[in-house]
């Protein structure tokens, strides 16, 4: 995501901690109270204790629901543990705290936040709808894994259009969910949590869910994991986990790959990380850690950036990538794709375009220095004079080399398990939420996170769709929905969406409907044969 790669810790405002147990209150507020109509405020019994919702006529919605207690004090870089029981009724008519991370072009996150207390989730079920035991979609946010929220998605439109009960949920980011040294594992050798906390965090809330969705109507025994960019890649890592395991019944990766770090560079970066903070001693680094503000954490992640899964400990023992191409993955039934058009907006989103647009000149010297051995091949395939602009032709660059990656990953996955494979290709909506509001006449075309307005308003902004738009957005959730429900994408009134297989083909997105293309399609939109020579996929 566009703003997780522009974090900064420069701001000096502190966001304060709310814990959980200063929204708890017996019997009924003077807010509930004066609800004009019964069931407004509708109250649900969880394992910790009774939450009350907020219900319109469309949506009934849970939100701020502690899955596990606040990662503070002696509980930083620890595995997640169990939130304390409370009295009476939580209020969960407001989102619980996001978790600590930069600055981004969001409103929301136009100040660093500086909070721990962030382990919440959020239920979203249809008001009208009641039969219980509806399938249940988990969205696991994407940003980097250094940003983002549960928050971040209103799955109404989604919810209004499918009987499935929506979770979103938060986990822990950059430094905070990821960071790995020698002594930290040391001090949690007894679960090997440590460079996973945000994967266990994960993993937290599904377990949640499983133990407390029946009753918010949904089936504990029907859960789908999906996600979007790091999210995906987080998805991919969950189907690699002995602690997932027998919780995740469906699968959906959009614009996300399957790779963690080794345990020996996520050991290095996080010694780097230690000395740039202060704590380079070994004996004490721990409690130095954990003495430092997350002002201070934040500070030393952006010289030091820690973000992404560590394979090789108990809680993912193998690299997933390593299990993919070998088939060994957990045989779920998976939907994976990506956009057409992936990179145009970090090329937009960098000082390179924003500050110093990318001239001639310097795209040679680009193409040069990425693609040494091949520049006159990928020079003549993408001459600057083809393009709006020379850093559009970067844009297109990277984001065929990007395709083409994806075009392995699909043919890995459904030779791992049964697949469902797209391409989202509609060049001409509005572009990512935040990059709109700018007013550009940059030609994103279908770029990353522009599929997510489809299924869902994202950041706080329905975006303006054409009426084709609308009813693309409408196909696309029918499948998404239909593919939580039994394992299979397909509904009536729309396009088959065969199954995928190596060098089959597969769903392409555009507006106003999906439409069925083969991989060697693809392969020639996108290059792939150059791609597949120049920088084939690991």
């Amino acid at each position: 995501m566009l703003w997780a790669t522009m974090t900064t810790a420069a701001a000096v405002a502190v966001v304060a901690m709310m814990p959980a147990a200063a929204a708890i209150a017996g019997g009924s507020s003077s807010q509930h109270s004066a609800s004009s109509y019964p069931g407004k405020y509708p109250v649900v019994s969880t394992d910790k204790g009774k939450v009350r919702g907020e219900a319109d006529s469309m949506v009934t919605s849970f939100k701020g629901i502690p899955f596990a207690a606040p990662p503070v004090g002696n509980l930083r870089w620890k595995a997640p543990v169990e939130a304390a029981k409370w009295r009476g009724v939580l209020d969960a008519t407001k989102f619980g705290g996001s978790c600590t991370q930069g600055t981004g072009w969001d409103p929301g996150y136009d100040q660093p936040t500086l909070n721990e207390d962030c382990l919440y989730l959020n239920v979203y079920r249809p008001s009208n709808v009641k039969a219980k035991n509806l399938p249940v979609f988990v969205w696991n946010h994407g940003g980097g894994n250094t940003g983002g929220a549960g928050k971040d998605t209103n799955p109404d439109k989604f919810v209004t259009r499918s009987d499935v009960v929506y979770v979103t949920i938060n986990y822990r980011l950059g430094a905070m969910g990821w960071l790995d040294t020698a002594s930290l594992e040391q001090s949690n050798r007894n679960d090997g949590a440590t460079g996973n906390f945000g994967l266990l965090d994960q993993q937290a809330a599904l377990k949640w869910v499983q133990k407390n969705i029946r009753a918010f109507g949904g089936d504990k025994n029907n859960i789908t994991l999906a996600g979007q960019s790091a999210g995906a890649s987080n998805t991919c890592a969950q189907l690699a986990s002995p602690g997932a395991k027998g919780i995740i019944d469906h699968a959906i990766m959009q614009s996300g790959g399957c790779s963690a770090r080794t345990a020996d560079a996520a050991r290095a970066s996080g010694l780097r990380f230690a000395t740039q903070i202060g704590c380079a001693d070994v004996a004490t680094q721990v409690s130095c850690l954990r003495g430092k503000t997350p002002a201070e954490v934040l500070a030393a992640q952006t010289a030091v950036r820690q973000s992404g899964p560590v394979a090789g400990n108990r809680v993912l023992p193998s690299n997933p990538l390593d299990l993919l191409k070998a088939g060994t993955l957990t045989k779920v039934p998976v939907i994976v794709g990506a956009v057409s058009d992936e990179a145009q907006q970090s090329v937009f989103g960098s000082n390179d375009y924003l500050g110093n647009p990318i001239t001639t000149q310097r795209l040679s010297e680009l193409i040069s220095t990425t693609y040494p051995a091949a520049a006159a091949q990928v020079a003549a395939a993408y001459p600057a004079a083809s393009y709006w602009s020379p850093s559009v032709a970067w844009g297109d660059i990277l984001s065929d080399q990007s395709a083409c990656s994806t075009q392995t990953l699909r043919d890995r996955m459904a030779n791992n398990t049964r697949t469902y494979s797209y391409e989202f290709a509609e060049k001409n909506g509005p572009p990512f939420t935040s990059i709109w509001r700018l007013n550009t006449d940059y030609p994103f075309g279908a770029t990353h996170v522009n599929d997510l307005g489809y299924l869902g308003d994202y950041l706080g902004t329905a975006l303006p769709f054409s009426t084709d738009q609308v009813a693309l957005s409408n196909q696309m959730i029918s499948y998404w929905s239909s593919f939580a429900e039994d394992g299979s994408p397909n509904v009536r009134y729309a396009p088959v969406w065969p199954k995928y297989t190596p060098q089959g083909k597969l769903l392409q997105f555009v507006a106003p409907s999906a439409q069925v293309v083969s991989h060697a399609t693809l392969d020639a939109e996108h290059n792939c044969q150059l791609w597949d020579a120049v920088a084939p996929a690991a």
